[in-house]
């Protein structure tokens, strides 16, 4: 019996110890703004320790424009092209332009940065994402499925080894 209790203590500890990591990223993030060659804006995400955004984030973007033209503040949704990458559209009308970005709490961050906007060929329309369940899984949620699967294996586990000593 001492046995198997340890055996669930050190499962439970161990699922514990190694979920952890995937909660790990604290502090703000890091975001690059830039032009996407044509009239909308591009922006990439990355947590402070540098590892790509691992989760949705709803970033909002403003912007001011040649003769005093405003856009915003409109919701970023992520782009196909990768994790942590965001794309507007067509948004904006030729010229220079001041795009400011900001994600909320629990992941903040703030950019802002000149961008041209060209006239040209639009550029293609922005491809919804895919995410699997694991991307969308907080470090919080991962944790908390693998102290559960790990303890249901040690229960199973227990009662087989009891089943088997009778």
């Amino acid at each position: 019996m001492r046995r198997s209790l340890l055996a669930l203590v050190a499962a439970v500890l161990w699922a514990a110890a190694t979920a952890a990591p995937a909660s790990a990223h604290v502090g703000p993030l890091t975001l690059r703004v830039a032009g996407d060659g044509a009239t909308g804006v591009t922006v990439t995400a990355v947590h402070a320790d540098g590892h790509p955004l691992d989760a949705v984030v709803r970033m909002s973007l403003t912007a001011s424009g040649p003769n005093g033209q405003v856009v915003g503040p409109l919701e970023l949704l992520p782009a196909g092209e990768g994790k942590g990458f965001y794309n507007s559209g067509p948004i904006l009308e030729p010229g220079r332009w001041t795009v400011r970005v900001t994600a909320p709490e629990p992941t903040p961050g703030t950019a802002e940065a000149t961008v041209d906007a060209r006239a040209g060929a639009p550029p293609a329309a922005p491809v919804s994402p895919v995410t699997t369940a694991a991307e969308g899984m907080s470090g919080t949620t991962a944790l908390t499925w693998a102290i559960i699967i790990t303890a249901l294996t040690a229960a199973v586990a227990l009662l087989a080894h009891r089943r088997r000593r009778t």
